[in-house]
């Protein structure tokens, strides 16, 4: 049994916590959110008063946090309270140059940049990808405390890659459901069923896991959101979130980026809608607008 402190028990980050729970750690978090304790505490999570009284003791120490400032702010109060052989690991979403600063505050130890893909139904079942950029030392050592809460482990380099591969990822996604979208859209127009033109493109060149696994369309797939009038898995607001630090990091980076820039500007028209609680896919809605559609 490990003594894990987890920080950030959010939508994400209380199942994870459960996770960890229900694999025998003895797992102590701490949340700003009563509502986000009185959850975690539902999974069996031991709730703290405050990070150090979270931190005390732990053999690992794992943040999720909602953005890059914050926990530059958390990690650089772990550098000191946690020793030398503490894990530390951020499976939250930042820009990557927050999370390259991160690692450097704890230059030595054993840290990780652990980013996860898999929503909130991934997060509950155990089955996250993570996306890691750490040493070699400190992968091997946080593999067991990930696993409970994984489908993949992914080893992605050093400091920061893991960040940099989930925004590549989220950037593709955003992008391929903007294309799913239009064309269920197109299809419907042109008069076919959306059975019909899901069953061709999810055998097709143009499958993808914007089409057979969370459809923007109610019916062929039954658990996505479409069916449940699009309540998020991954809400619009986060992939905009994502789409924007991947313009960030393109912009720094001199990548071009095309149509990632175009989906950003899309989300951002979508969530500044009001849109930015519901499920990503249901950027369809705003698609079949007169008014978008014909700008």
């Amino acid at each position: 049994m490990t003594t894990i402190a987890f920080i950030g028990l959010g939508n994400m980050g209380g199942p994870m916590a459960g996770n960890l729970v229900k694999a025998g750690h003895d797992v102590t978090g701490f949340d700003l959110s009563p509502e986000a304790r009185t959850a975690a505490a539902g999974r069996g999570v031991t709730i703290a008063a405050s990070v150090a009284e979270a931190v005390g003791g732990a053999d690992a120490v794992i943040t999720m946090l909602p953005n890059g400032p914050l926990v530059l702010q958390v990690w650089e109060e772990l550098a000191r309270l946690t020793g030398p052989g503490v894990i530390v690991l951020d499976s939250s979403t930042i820009d990557v140059d927050s999370a390259r600063k991160a690692h450097a505050m704890l230059d030595g130890r054993l840290t990780l940049d652990a980013p996860v893909s898999g929503g909130t139904v991934g997060a509950e079942a155990g089955t996250l990808s993570f996306m890691v950029g750490a040493t070699p030392e400190a992968f091997a050592a946080a593999a067991p405390i990930l696993q409970p809460m994984a489908g993949r482990i992914i080893p992605c380099g050093g400091a920061g890659a893991g960040q940099a591969a989930k925004l590549c990822n989220n950037m593709l996604l955003g992008i391929s459901m903007i294309g799913a979208a239009e064309a269920f859209a197109m299809g419907a127009r042109l008069g076919l069923e959306d059975q019909a033109l899901f069953d061709v493109i999810s055998t097709s060149s143009g499958q993808c896991w914007a089409v057979n696994t969370n459809c923007p369309v109610p019916g062929p797939v039954p658990t996505s959101p479409a069916n449940r009038d699009y309540r998020p898995g991954f809400a619009a607001a986060l992939m905009l979130k994502d789409l924007r630090l991947a313009r960030a990091a393109a912009e720094a980076s001199g990548a071009s980026i095309p149509l990632g820039a175009h989906a950003a500007r899309l989300y951002e028209a979508f969530a500044g809608a009001g849109h930015g609680g519901e499920d990503f896919s249901a950027i369809i809605r705003f698609l079949q607008d007169p008014a978008v559609r014909d700008a």
